[in-house]
């Protein structure tokens, strides 16, 4: 069966003590080994990476560099739900993704996601879950959520202009002139400029 995606990284790590690296080639050997027994690539490497420093198994130096120091020890609440929690959270949502309604049916990886961050007050409660895919969960974790809904209706709008669905362009419309009426997210441009 061969080592995790975690595994991996952790020995990377501790090839090198001490040393402080760049996700970039710790990713690149992960995929390398990785690849000697799978067929696919390993699934987000990075976020491994982060996922070890959240745990406290890695130091971070600065944004994408990362050390292990065999010797330090640091006890951080892993910022996640508990899993009492977490399954209230997917049952509740269905287990599908909140924005596109794709699931485990579909063969999706589904993640459990706080709405307000942690870092920012969010708690470990239902109310602060939600179920996304690992697809826009990527794209919440790059954006605000405002910031990822905004560039998920562009792509719904395109998707509708490819297949003449005039009902829905429509209402993207809408959806972009909300944006507009209350001044979120001008800095994303919305298809076409501002004017359909």
């Amino acid at each position: 069966m061969g080592k995790t995606i975690s595994e991996l990284i952790l020995e990377y790590f501790k090839m090198h003590p001490n040393k402080n690296l760049p996700h970039g080639p710790v990713v690149d050997w992960v995929t390398e080994q990785w690849l000697k027994k799978h067929s696919t690539s390993p699934r987000d490497p990075w976020r491994g990476i982060r996922k070890l420093h959240q745990e406290g198994t890695l130091i971070k130096e600065e944004k994408g560099v990362y050390r292990y120091d065999p010797n330090y020890i640091n006890k951080i609440e892993l910022q996640d739900f508990p899993q009492k929690i977490k399954k209230a959270i997917l049952k509740r949502d269905k287990y599908r993704c909140i924005v596109c309604g794709r699931g485990r049916k579909d063969g999706i990886e589904l993640v459990v996601d706080h709405i307000k961050p942690k870092d920012k007050g969010g708690t470990n409660n239902v109310d602060n879950g939600q179920t996304l895919c690992m697809e826009h969960n990527l794209l919440k974790k790059n954006y605000s959520q405002t910031e990822a809904g905004k560039r998920y209706f562009i792509k719904i709008y395109e998707k509708a202009i490819a297949n003449n669905d005039e009902k829905m362009v429509e209402f993207c419309k809408k959806v972009f002139d909300i944006y507009d009426k209350f001044k979120i997210n001008g800095h994303i441009q919305r298809p076409n400029g501002n004017k359909f």
